[in-house]
């Protein structure tokens, strides 16, 4: 199920892009969970990305929805 389908994309004021670079579709509430859990195992690892990881898994859980 998409979560987005109350947004009307016909009035959204998406930033300028090159006309070489394609936008991604948005991810459905299970894939940005998935997304998530992803950079949380990156993050705990302690390897040279954890903190980058950190920080993204930070910004997308206050984003999100939760699971439940």
């Amino acid at each position: 199920m998409d979560d987005y389908e109350h947004i009307d994309l016909d009035n959204v004021d998406f930033a300028p892009v090159t006309h070489t670079t394609e936008r991604l579709a948005l991810l459905s509430r299970e894939e940005a969970h998935d997304l998530l859990r992803l950079l949380l195992a990156v993050a705990q690892s302690g390897g040279e990305l954890s903190e980058e990881a950190d920080r993204l898994a930070r910004e997308i859980a206050a984003r999100i929805p939760s699971e439940n």
